[in-house]
Parts: C-alpha cells; structure tokens; sequence
C-alpha cells in the first residue's frame, strides 16, 4: 500500500497544479473574452468619432489615403487608427489575463508593444496633420506665384510641400524612435550638399543661368520706347 501511494504522489502533485491552473485559465479566458467585446466597441467609437469630426476627409485631401491605396492597402488613415486602438485593448486584455496566470515573460513581452503603439498612433496623427499643412502651404505657394505672375509656380508650390513633408516625416519617425540622429545627420548632409553643389554650380560659370532664372520668375517690367 505504501508503495502504491509512493507511485501516485507525483500523480497527486500533477492533479493539484492542474486543478489550480485551471480557475486561473478560465478567469484569463474571461478577460480575454471581455477584452475583445471592449476591443470590438473601442475599434467602432474611434471610427466613429473620428469621421464624427472629419478626420477622413482632412487624410483624404492631405493625400494620405491615396497613398496606402497605391500602395495595396484597402483601409483608410481613419481605419487603421481605429485598428490601432483595438489592438491596444486585446493587448492589455493578454497582458491582464497571463499576469493573472503567472506568466511574467509574456506580460513584459506585451506590455513592451502596448508601450509602442501610441507612439505609432502619434506618429500617424502627425503625418496626417503635416501632410495636409504642407499641401496647403504648396498650394498657397502656387497661388500667390500666380498672382505676382512668377513662372513655374506649380514647381515652387511643390518644392514647398516636399520640404515641409521633409520635416514632417523626420518628426514622425523620431516619435517612433526610427533612425534618430542618423536620419536627421543624413538629412542634414544631402541638404547641405545640394545647397553646396547649386553653390557652386552659379558661382563657377552660372551666372548667366542665375540671372536668366530669376529674370524668368521676377519678369522686369520693360521701359517704353518715348522714356
């Protein structure tokens, strides 16, 4: 008899760390349940409010959303923050659930993502409002070229949409910790390397050009004949 309950103790062991893991499972799988319905309803109230407020048109005009179509993706700016903000609430509903079970590693893993989605988050509400800024800033650009009768207008709008764009993704991949100082370094150095070259390029023979050019944009008014 003795014997016998010897070979059933490491029986009687497995069975009692089951039968405490298994409430801890299904209190998990509750949560998880819970925090799918709340993932369900966040994802909905985001979309909602935000096209409440017509954030899909200011992507769409900024020119975010034809950009993720060229691109293949079906969802909008708008969807993919909503998405965003669905995953966060599943994540925290895993990070509760494997806590409540013990499983440490896996709550620091998930909560390391759940750190970085907001930034994600930041970084989109920053290219959408910084795309849109740029646009209008090119396209007052244009206009007022256009009102002082300075040509390739469309160009000058567009070199100032670009560069602004130029700022506006450094600031968002520095929010996402993407590249840091070397993106920015790399930046700099092209930047000055292009004003160096153009530099160079008026004053080692291109005066003429320089000249032409800028006679192109601000036309002189020519005298008459009698003055």
């Amino acid at each position: 008899m003795e014997k016998v309950d010897i070979m059933l103790e490491p029986v009687k062991a497995v069975l009692i760390q089951v039968g405490e893991f298994l409430p801890k499972l299904a209190v998990a799988l509750a949560v998880l349940i819970a925090g799918w319905l709340l993932a369900k309803f966040a994802l909905f109230a985001t979309e909602k409010a935000l096209r409440a407020i017509n954030f899909n048109v200011l992507t769409e005009r900024a020119g975010l959303d034809g950009f993720l179509k060229q691109g293949g993706v079906e969802s909008d700016t708008t969807r993919i923050l909503g998405l965003l903000v669905y995953w966060v609430v599943i994540l925290a509903a895993l990070i509760i659930g494997f806590n409540g079970m013990g499983l440490t590693y896996v709550t620091g893993l998930l909560g390391e993502v759940v750190r970085f989605v907001p930034k994600i988050v930041v970084a989109l509400l920053i290219l959408a409002f910084g795309a849109y800024f740029a646009r209008f800033v090119g396209n007052a650009v244009v206009t007022y070229c256009k009102n002082i009768s300075i040509q390739d207008a469309d160009v000058l709008g567009k070199l100032a949409q670009y560069g602004i764009m130029t700022f506006v993704v450094l600031i968002a991949l520095d929010q996402v910790n993407v590249g840091g100082d070397i993106v920015r370094q790399s930046f700099l150095i092209i930047l000055a390397g292009v004003v160096f070259a153009l530099a160079i390029a008026f004053g080692l023979g291109g005066k003429a050009a320089a000249a032409e050019l800028i006679d192109r944009w601000w036309p002189r008014e020519k005298k008459n004949d009698g003055d």
